[in-house]
């Protein structure tokens, strides 16, 4: 089996909201089409968003079981988590420890789906 592509989707009720956040976030741009946006970033699609408006937000980590998140890793913790903030990131999970070889912090996007912005190896 040979795959040409492979895109994570998220459910939104807000597509505009959720496509320019994981824009900014990872330094891309939207391409519209009518109830679905594909984050596009050095070229290739990245992330996609489905319009959804019944989606409700994911109450983590206390609700239902989560379906998907996303890990990022980063070089610079600092730097991606002050970008992350500005873009409009919510931060659910702080790391007690940034001096350890390797580690996470939890953020929700705009919709709530929660991802990892982590360093190490």
């Amino acid at each position: 089996m040979r795959i040409r592509r492979q895109v994570v989707v998220f459910d939104a009720a807000d597509i505009d909201v959720e496509s320019a956040f994981w824009a900014a976030l990872l330094g891309g741009t939207v391409s519209v089409e009518d109830d679905w946006h594909s984050v596009v970033v050095d070229g290739e699609p990245r992330i996609d968003v489905q319009l959804a408006p019944n989606h409700v937000r994911p109450d983590w980590p206390d609700g239902e079981p989560q379906q998907v998140h996303l890990d990022l890793y980063v070089d610079d913790i600092h730097a991606a988590h002050e970008h992350a903030l500005a873009v409009g990131a919510v931060l659910l999970q702080a790391a007690t420890d940034f001096t350890t070889p390797d580690g996470f912090q939890v953020y929700a996007d705009p919709a709530g789906h929660p991802f990892c912005l982590c360093w190490g190896p």
